[in-house]
């Protein structure tokens, strides 16, 4: 069972994700850090709330604090991730995150990632595009560290820029991405997939089925 200081942990990260667009594990250590736990894996004997619980607990906030808000960023924010995704076919590209997974605000990163030989070829893509970028390094999927090419761009329906985060993967990492969570949703999707996802947006919300579709099994 979970306990109250976890859930605790959670609403607070919750909002930090929210309203601050903070990445889910800064929040976690934040809220339980705001809430004067140790520090470590364990804090004041409490778990740290894991992602599942943690993106439960952000729909939550959303619902009751940004409700005439959140949906029309987020579908501002697909359109954005959709057109530049249009753009590199040959890079096979896939959204993920909380824009893929519907609780983005126009505070969230926009994650997409590239599956491709290597990451010269989506800097050239970006320079001949004519967009800044930084480029940056994380942890990969087999351990090791990947490039990730960080750039904002504009949207206009937000009337602001977002920052983009095109992670770099190998050719051959697709294959285990498109595992499902241990829900059974999937955790990204190509453009069409994406496509379908803003024609739902487009489209009244069944009361009977509010989830968005990213939520579900494929």
């Amino acid at each position: 069972m979970t306990s109250d200081l976890t859930l605790e942990i959670a609403a607070v990260a919750a909002r930090l994700v929210v309203d601050e667009g903070m990445e889910y594990g800064p929040a976690k250590r934040r809220a339980a850090d705001s809430l004067g736990l140790r520090t470590g894996g364990r804090r004041g004997g409490a778990e740290l709330p894991d992602n599942e619980l943690l993106e439960d607990a952000v729909r939550e906030h959303l619902a009751l604090f940004c409700a005439d808000t959140q949906p029309g960023e987020l579908r501002a924010l697909r359109e954005l991730a959709a057109q530049w995704m249009a753009r590199w076919p040959a890079f096979r590209p896939h959204l993920c995150g909380a824009v893929w997974r519907g609780t983005a605000t126009q505070r969230s990163t926009v994650h997409i990632e590239l599956y491709c030989e290597d990451s010269k070829s989506a800097e050239i893509a970006l320079l001949d595009a004519g967009v800044d970028f930084d480029v940056a390094s994380a942890p990969g999927p087999r351990g090791q560290p990947i490039d990730t090419l960080l750039c904002e761009l504009p949207c206009q329906p937000l009337r602001t820029h977002v920052l983009v985060r095109l992670s770099v993967l190998d050719h051959d990492d697709l294959r285990g991405a498109l595992k499902p969570d241990a829900r059974g949703r999937p955790q990204r999707g190509d453009l069409a997939a994406l496509r379908r996802l803003i024609a739902h947006d487009a489209r009244d919300t069944d009361p009977e089925h509010p989830q968005d579709p990213a939520g579900t099994a494929a």
